[in-house]
């Protein structure tokens, strides 16, 4: 234990707590691939149980328009009502199948209520020649329509602007103050079916997908590396350790042997003598056997010796 004792330190102990805080940090950053896994599990699990099950009266499900919760996500809902066309908004800046473009938004007058909800009909391209406006805005089937939604909880409200007939994203409580009547603004609709269908329609959304992601497995790295940063530091202190050990044997051996000269009586240049891993060996050889500490090598040296000289 005595060859590492230089791992007292401050040095090396600093190089330790260096490791100790990577490991920490790494550990936090796996906890949190864990948690993103573990809320992506809980998504996948709400579309399985919600996505394709038959569709639930409006009566029935009226509470998920006002109040919609994590678990109420994607549940099918059947309204028949009217659509307020004129009344529609845009959100831009919306992701489809890698292009960006406009979701469009229309408030829906559910029959025998005096209830607005809103119905997001699906994406619309943006302009080639301008992209401040969609490529295309197709009318919403005009009377009495037959529709069937999922349920979609509402979105913050973010601090961007947006031009007018625009919303920065689903926010119902601003989409409510631009109106100026009232609308049930925990949950929206996102279009599944509607009769009569169009003749054109927005495109409908892709469905969400089951994958999980690949954060098991980034957790599992960041684990690793944080132990690899004590791995580390154990190779490295293992090997000052042996470097030490061939210093001091090439010291001794130093003091013990006399000093090479050249022809001249002058001294031999380090350069000149064996290599520097040469000498380090033999002089970790002779340190080895002035203490007594033989290897397998060196009884097999001291072996052939007695051999050739019998």
């Amino acid at each position: 234990m005595n060859r590492y004792r230089f791992l007292l330190s401050p040095t090396w102990i600093g190089w330790f707590a260096l490791c100790t805080l990577f490991a920490v940090a790494c550990v936090f950053l796996g906890q949190w691939q864990i948690d993103r896994r573990e809320a992506s599990l809980e998504e996948i699990n709400r579309i399985v149980a919600n996505y394709d099950e038959d569709p639930v009266p409006y009566a029935e499900a009226r509470e998920l328009f006002d109040s919609a919760e994590a678990e109420d996500e994607w549940t099918v809902v059947e309204l028949t009502g009217e659509y307020r066309q004129e009344d529609s908004l845009l959100v831009r800046n919306r992701a489809h199948r890698g292009s960006v473009g406009y979701e469009v938004l229309v408030p829906f007058a559910v029959a025998g209520t005096e209830e607005v909800v809103i119905i997001d009909r699906g994406w619309l391209p943006t302009d080639s020649t301008d992209g401040s406006r969609p490529e295309s805005r197709p009318a919403p089937p005009e009377g009495q329509v037959d529709v069937i939604v999922r349920i979609r909880p509402a979105e913050p409200a973010i601090n961007r602007e947006a031009p007018e007939g625009q919303l920065a994203s689903i926010d119902l409580a601003q989409y409510q103050d631009e109106l100026g009547y009232g609308l049930l603004t925990g949950g929206y609709g996102l279009m599944a079916e509607e009769s009569p269908a169009p003749e054109t329609a927005p495109r409908q959304l892709t469905r969400p997908s089951l994958e999980e992601g690949p954060h098991l497995s980034y957790s599992m790295q960041w684990i690793t590396f944080g132990l690899l940063g004590f791995i580390g530091w154990g190779y490295a202190a293992r090997i000052h350790a042996r470097n030490r050990d061939f210093d001091e044997a090439e010291a001794a051996m130093t003091e013990e042997a006399p000093q090479a000269t050249t022809d001249d009586g002058g001294p031999v240049h380090a350069a000149s003598s064996a290599p520097a891993q040469d000498r380090a060996r033999e002089a970790s050889r002779r340190h080895r056997l002035r203490t007594g500490r033989l290897s397998d090598e060196d009884l097999e040296d001291a072996w052939v010796d007695q051999q050739l000289h019998r």
